[in-house]
């Protein structure tokens, strides 16, 4: 500025001298010391920082971002510098550890890597150099085994020491010899950054210049490098910075609860060290007090009937003239159906049923068998349900372990119950008298048990779950309120009552003076049968499954139906197709442990969801936690596990007292003293808004087309296989968008098994909803580095025929090839033979409901679903064809001939 020399010193280097020297010195036995430092360091790290987005990760990043600015108070900027003074660590390291805390309580992730900036002047030579020498390094924080924070800094000061002295590999060749595994949708090996910076309150005198005034602006180009970066400036007044983040996967308010989160983990290590990270407060009292209380309000008074039965019978006494059930063209009086009720419970009360006894229900979907569960309550005693399609070794456990007093059945299904100590009542032979009347029966309280229904089990057992009148009263008050349903609606029920969700199809119509049409299993089945039955009905709850196969099976809606949706996630593609149909749909979640549905939530027609409909808030006098591994409460927006509390819980497993134990624990939540939650297993988030978006589940237990499956179970069922050395199942999505069970073997030494013997030696112990669709081979199960199943390296399975125990023959006849081709296409399997197997290459009841309406629209022939169930060969298939059109054929030609007679 004065035109004066420089004062600056000639330089001894050039950027080019560095450069060269770099190329050369970083070879050799150098090159390998510091790659064979980073491979150890990152080997089997997480591949990514698994935050929860509010969006999901687009397939190709995009560098759109913003910032959200925040400063910690200045005692507490002090106390972390003290804090760092003290254990011998830099701010940088201190400030680090509390990000990394953050990060591994936002993603559930005990490990978490975090990149950082260094100068890369670490030689006298370079200071004065013009030329870029920065570099990126990583640091692995292991939080894992709960340390204390000052064991984390620790951790992290010898981590960063030796991340500083291999320093030298530039990261761009540190990816390049590693060869992660790479994504366009995120950064590799690390996809969150930290760096810290100190700036001087004011330039030093040696860069001030006349006419000049230098400050140091922060400049916003609304850019994200990565998905989320942590800068903070040390200055006079503090700390203060921001965090940087990509909009595309976070809200501003996201960003703003993490900022705060940060402020309240950084003063919880100040002020206790030695706390475990994984205990420090992250929570501000306001949001503490939102999520436990706030979105939990639901206290709500229940009827003045606190059992199942009696709140029909307060209906009966208000209707009893009107059609409280049809099926099948039949139609029952509300004063009828209890009659019938009535006459049985006085004859099981002759048996000796009361509170505490358990009756087993083994009867097809009938009049007679509302009745009969009916009965059963009005007795005073429980029933237990047992499906008839079920295998008989499950029927004859399930019995066996309920210790069922009596079983009530019918003539024609008794030869199909095992052999049993219990008393066997066949209700069609019993002469009850007219004049019978129930009379004083014992009474049953709102904790007397209503039903034990017997899920899944993990052991490779199902369980029973004991259900209480008072849960289900509960319910059903919650959901004749909301999502609501009065006297002149007509319910379609679908569900096996050994699925608690037929408890609503059964109890909530006959609790309000509303109809119930009954539909029969093949009837439930078949997408076309269903779309006529829902002519002129007003609520339908079902499946996803379920909706599918009506909206495959070519069903147009209903304007005035009120759709309810359960039993698994519903996808958004889904819940878009059904409102679009309808007069209004519900979502509603909740498992068998907490009576039927804990959740609700409608669904407006023009909403849009990135992957599924949230389940919404809690039901009446129920509350929901979503809860980390240390039974804290998680931050809206951060998955936890789901608890559920209140007055639908059931009272515990049946003769399962150590496993009762296990998922039933104490809420320590809770106004009143004993109160309990249900763990559920699922993972879930709140919202924003409060409601609760389902993730998945934190264990095997999946739903599979809306029934509940310990994944254990199967693969103990594979186990008794002497060809099977190993087997593995998972759920994988199918062509239709449902989930489907894949079993993937390791098959004995030599032996083999064709996928037919497999299926029919599961189906001697496991409904038909647990037989896998896929069964893929494999010479050794794929394991992580601890030796576990890695599930996430399981294969796909292909499109390629499996073995079978026939030869593949090709079609025959033109129809043949067609009904081939619509196989070929829903299965997605190029080759297809005239006497494969549907159910055995792959195909399940939703795909079935897609082949038999295809070939309804090609052939134009009035092929039922149970054609396909009791001949599952493209043969059979094609030979029902033909004789359809043979008695079209026949139809056609009498209708010629009466029209010539007439004229």
């Amino acid at each position: 500025s004065r035109g004066e020399a420089s004062p600056l010193p000639p330089l001894a280097l050039q950027y080019a001298d560095f450069a060269a020297w770099q190329r050369s010195w970083l070879q050799g036995g150098v090159l390998e010391r510091q790659l064979g430092y980073w491979r150890r360091q990152l080997d089997g790290a997480p591949r990514v920082l698994e935050l929860p987005t509010d969006r999901p990760r687009p397939a190709v990043q995009s560098a759109h971002g913003a910032r959200h600015y925040f400063a910690l108070p200045v005692e507490l900027a002090q106390g972390v510098s003290a804090l760092g003074r003290r254990e011998g660590t830099t701010l940088f390291m201190t400030l680090l550890a509390g990000f990394d805390v953050l990060l591994s309580r936002w993603s559930g992730q005990e490990e978490v890597l975090a990149g950082w900036p260094i100068a890369g002047r670490d030689r006298a030579g370079l200071e004065g150099l013009i030329g870029f020498f920065a570099n990126m390094l990583v640091l692995r924080a292991d939080l894992g085994g709960e340390p204390g924070f000052r064991q984390l800094l620790v951790r992290l000061r010898e981590a960063a020491l030796g991340a500083y002295t291999h320093g030298d590999l530039p990261f761009e060749q540190l990816v390049e010899e590693l060869q992660p595994e790479r994504h366009l949708s995120h950064n590799p090996i690390f996809q969150v950054f930290f760096v810290l910076h100190h700036v001087p309150d004011a330039p030093p005198d040696a860069t001030r210049l006349p006419g000049l005034a230098l400050s140091f602006p922060s400049i916003d180009n609304r850019t994200s490098r990565l998905d989320l970066s942590l800068s903070l400036t040390e200055g006079r007044d503090g700390l203060a910075g921001f965090l940087e983040y990509n909009t595309e996967l976070f809200e501003t308010a996201t960003i703003e609860r993490m900022a705060g989160h940060l402020i309240n983990l950084l003063a919880g290590a100040v002020a206790d060290p030695d706390a475990a990270v994984a205990d420090l407060p992250m929570l501000s009292a306001e949001e503490r007090l939102q999520l436990l209380e706030a979105w939990n309000d639901t206290r709500t008074a229940l009827p003045a009937e606190s059992t199942v039965h009696a709140l029909v019978e307060a209906q009966v006494a208000r209707t009893p003239g009107a059609v409280a059930l049809t099926f099948e063209g039949e139609d029952l009086t509300y004063a009828d159906l209890d009659a019938r009720a009535n006459h049985l419970a006085d004859h099981l009360r002759s048996l000796g049923a009361g509170p505490g006894t358990l009756v087993g229900v083994f009867l097809d979907r009938s009049a007679n068998m509302v009745a009969v569960l009916l009965a059963v309550l009005k007795s005073g005693a429980a029933y237990v349900p047992l499906d008839p399609t079920y295998p008989q070794d499950r029927v004859a456990y399930v019995v066996e372990d309920s210790g069922a007093a009596i079983l009530l059945t019918e003539e024609r299904l008794r030869w199909e119950l095992p052999e049993t100590t219990a008393e066997i009542v066949e209700i069609d032979t019993l002469d009850l008298a007219d004049d019978l009347a129930a009379g004083e029966l014992p009474a049953a309280g709102p904790d007397d048990l209503a039903y034990v229904i017997y899920t899944s089990g993990s052991t490779g057992r199902p369980k029973g779950v004991e259900v209480r009148h008072g849960g289900v009263v509960n319910f059903l008050a919650s959901m004749a309120h909301q999502p609501g349903l009065t006297a002149a609606d007509t319910l379609v029920a679908v569900t096996t009552i050994s699925f608690d969700i037929a408890g609503l199809e059964l109890y909530l119509p006959l609790s309000v003076g509303a109809r119930i049409l009954l539909a029969s299993r093949d009837e439930a089945m078949d997408g076309g049968s269903l779309s006529t039955l829902l002519e002129g009905a007003t609520v339908l709850q079902a499946t996803p499954a379920t909706w599918r196969m009506l909206l495959t099976s070519g069903w147009q809606g209903s304007p005035g139906l009120k759709a309810l949706c359960g039993g698994e996630a519903l996808p958004a593609d889904l819940a878009r197709d059904i409102s679009s149909r309808v007069g209004s749909l519900w979502n509603v979640y909740g498992p068998t442990e907490t009576t039927i549905w804990s959740a609700t939530r409608s669904v407006q027609v023009d909403e849009a969801f990135a992957a599924a409909v949230p389940v919404g808030r809690p039901i009446a006098n129920t509350s929901i936690h979503l809860l980390d591994r240390r039974f804290a409460p998680v931050p809206a927006g951060v998955v936890g596990e789901l608890y559920i509390g209140g007055d639908g819980l059931a009272r515990g497993y049946l003769r399962r007292p150590g496993l009762t134990a296990e998922r039933f624990v104490p809420d320590p939540f809770a106004w009143e003293s004993g109160a309990r939650l249900y763990r559920t297993g699922d993972l879930a988030r709140r919202l924003p808004n409060g409601e609760v978006e389902f993730i998945g589940r934190a264990d095997h237990q999946v739903k599979v087309r809306g029934f509940r499956i310990e994944l254990g179970e199967i693969e103990a069922a594979f186990s008794d296989h002497p060809a099977i050395a190993q087997a593995v199942v998972a759920v994988l999505p199918d062509a239709t968008g449902s989930n489907q069970l894949v079993a993937y073997l390791v098959q004995a030494e030599g032996k083999v098994a064709s996928v037919g013997n497999l299926r029919a030696a599961l189906r001697e112990s496991l409904p038909e909803y647990m037989i896998p669709s896929h069964f893929v081979t494999l010479q050794a199960l794929p394991l992580t580095p601890n030796g576990k199943v890695d599930r996430k390296a399981l294969p796909v399975p292909g499109g390629e025929r499996p073995e079978l125990e026939r030869e593949l023959v090709a079609p025959r006849t033109p129809i043949e090839e067609g009904v081939a081709a619509i196989w070929s296409e829903v299965l997605g399997r190029p080759r297809i033979g005239v006497f494969d197997n549907f159910f055995e290459l792959g195909g399940h009841s939703l795909m079935a409901t897609q082949v038999v309406s295809r070939i309804r629209e090609t052939y134009r022939v009035d092929v039922t679903l149970p054609v396909l169930f009791k001949s599952p060969t493209v043969a059979g298939l094609a030979e029902a064809v033909v004789q359809k059109e043979l008695e079209r054929a026949d139809a056609d030609m009498l209708a010629q001939l009466l029209a010539s007679f007439e004229s």
